[in-house]
Formats: structure tokens, C-alpha cells, sequence
């Protein structure tokens, strides 16, 4: 079976637009069997816990001038007539258009419980209530009441009570975790496997991405811990050593006395300027490994930012000592 991941933010017009193209899609596909599965983002992060009637929003001039972006060449005003009118054409309406600038979090995690506790089906169902709560029906979707009565509708009865008893945080959290890890910067996203496809496209463009990964054969599933090691390094990578961090918990807990989440931790802890936790991972990984030189050069550099040039000295002159092309890195 194919797994497509869809990776979209639900305030996001064009998640709407795109299932309905994802769907059209799959009508056509003739191939192995696909699960498509719904994956949180978020496009406005910092939207009020509180919702905020949206005409009442898009009256800043800063708004405004921030959906510029989305459309370069139309007005905000201009770019929603145009989206309106996609969206009509793939069957969405009569009314069309948010209400409210609403927070998406509970909703990523009624879907993530949908997921978890249905399927792919239920959760599908899931999804398309919330969309047209928010994009037909101009209800805030950030209120637990118009949630709950989503997963009614859905055949989801569990859900109000599982999100009211704090269900699926840490997985929507650590799933927008991986979406930055994988690169994910646009919603929707359609990913299956290693491949990605971004933005709503049409019906064939995503077809043919779909023949184009199945034509690449089956995917070697990692182990669950191998990929989340991997995830938790490309996020500090990508300068979140906070977020590597999260994705680390799990393993610290199960395997403290792993080098590779060990070191890793500590170069995340130092990126954080957690220096103490820094310091004491290292000094003791050094102890166990004397001759790493990797080891020695960032315990240095995290003494030398302790203002311990004395201690660093020993540890840097051991690591450029066995590797020369330490004797500028900072680690």
C-alpha cells in the first residue's frame, strides 16, 4: 500500500481546495492500493487563542500587506476573489470564505485522534467537517463545542472527550517537528516517501507524481528510533536545537547510554546554550572515549563559552592533535 502524507494547515483555502484535487486524483489511479493520511501545519501560528472576526483582521494594513505575499502582482483583496473562484470550480460552496482568524492546534489534533483511533477513514471524515465548518459554514473552529460537533457528525463520538482530556499534544507537536525536519514550508503538501509535491495542484500533476513514486519501488522503512534520530539532527540543522531536542526525549529515555543520542543531545544543548547539560554530557562521553576527537573539540568550545579558557585549552589542543581540520571549528 501507498502511503500519500498530506501536510496542510485546515484555515488554509488552498487544504481545501487541494483534497478535493487529491481526490479527483485518486478516482483515476489504477495502481496499488493508497491511505491517504492528514498531517498538521501551521500558516498563522500566531493566531489568538481567542478567534477574531477575520473582515475585522484584514482591515491592518500589515495583514493585508503580509497575504500579499501569498499572491505577488494581486491585491490580498484581489488574491481572495481569485481563490474564491477555484474554489467554486472544484464544487466548494455555495458560500465561500472563513469567518474567523481562528487557532488550527485543536483541530490538528482532533484529526491526529481520528488517525489514531479510526483510521484513514474516519479521519478523512474528520477533515472534510472541519474544512467546511471553517470554509462553508464560517464557524470558529477553535471553540471545543463547534470541534465536537464535528466528530459527531463524523462518526468520531469519542472525540470532544478526548480532546477535552488533552489527547494527541505531544503527537501534533512533534508532527510539526517533522514536518520543518523534512522541509516542509507550504500548505498543502503531498508527500509519499522521500518525495515531495507542493502546493494544490491538479488532478493530473498529482497523479503523475503518485505514478512517479510508485515507479520508484517500495521504501525501505526505518526503524522508528533510527528515523526519529535522524529527524531530531536535521532540525538542528536547521537551527532548532529546542525542537531537536523534543524529538530526542523519547530516545534519551529509552537508551541513555546511546553515544550517538548522547553527542547529539549535547550539540543541541550547546546550540541552546544549555551549558551545563551541555558540559556534563560531554565530560562524560569523553571519559568513556578519550580519543574522540569530536568529543574533545566541543567540550572545548562549550568551556571556552563557560569563560573556562584554562580547561578548554587541554581538550582543543587533544582534538586538533588528531584531527587538524578542528583547528577552526566551532562544533
Amino acid at each position: 500500500m501507498i502511503r500519500i502524507e498530506v501536510w496542510a494547515d485546515v484555515v488554509c483555502a488552498w487544504a481545501y481546495i487541494g483534497k478535493r484535487r487529491v481526490e479527483a486524483a485518486l478516482r483515476t489511479w489504477r495502481g496499488e492500493p493508497v491511505e491517504v493520511v492528514w498531517r498538521p501545519f501551521r500558516i498563522d501560528p500566531m493566531a489568538p487563542a481567542q478567534a477574531a472576526p477575520l473582515a475585522e483582521v484584514l482591515r491592518d494594513p500589515l495583514v493585508d500587506a503580509a497575504l500579499q505575499q501569498c499572491a505577488p502582482g494581486l491585491s490580498a483583496a484581489e488574491n481572495r476573489v481569485r481563490v474564491s473562484e477555484i474554489a467554486a470550480a472544484e464544487g466548494l460552496g455555495p458560500r465561500w470564505g472563513a469567518a474567523w482568524r481562528a487557532s488550527s492546534q485543536d483541530a490538528h489534533r482532533l484529526i491526529a485522534l481520528a488517525h489514531a483511533q479510526g483510521g484513514a477513514a474516519l479521519q478523512d471524515a474528520v477533515v472534510e467537517g472541519v474544512l467546511r465548518a471553517h470554509f462553508t459554514e464560517g464557524r470558529d473552529i477553535s471553540l471545543a463545542a463547534t470541534l465536537e460537533e464535528v466528530a459527531g457528525a463524523a462518526g468520531f463520538a469519542d472525540g470532544g472527550r478526548l480532546l477535552r482530556g488533552g489527547g494527541a499534544e505531544r503527537e501534533v507537536r512533534e508532527l510539526l517537528l517533522r514536518a520543518k525536519a523534512i522541509g516542509v514550508t507550504t500548505s498543502p503538501t503531498i508527500v509519499v516517501g522521500t518525495e515531495a509535491l507542493a502546493g494544490a495542484h491538479a488532478p493530473e500533476v498529482i497523479a503523475r507524481f503518485l505514478a512517479d513514486a510508485a515507479a520508484g519501488g517500495p521504501r525501505r522503512e526505518l526503524p522508528e528510533e533510527v528515523e526519529r534520530l535522524r529527524l531530531a539532527e536535521a532540525l538542528l540543522d536547521r537551527s532548532d536545537p529546542l525542537g531537536c531536542l523534543t524529538l530526542l526525549g523519547p530516545l534519551l529515555t529509552a537508551h541513555p547510554q546511546d553515544r550517538s543520542v548522547r553527542l547529539l543531545a549535547a550539540r543541541a544543548y550547546f546550540r541552546s546554550a544549555q551549558l551545563g547539560n551541555a558540559r556534563s554530557t560531554l565530560e562524560s562521553l569523553a571519559a568513556e572515549v578519550p580519543d574522540d576527537a569530536y568529543v574533545r573539540l566541543v567540550l572545548g568550545r562549550v568551556l571556552e563559552r563557560q569563560g573556562l579558557p584554562d580547561a578548554a585549552a587541554p581538550h582543543l589542543r587533544i582534538a586538533r592533535a588528531m584531527e587538524p581540520a578542528y583547528g577552526r571549528q566551532t562544533g
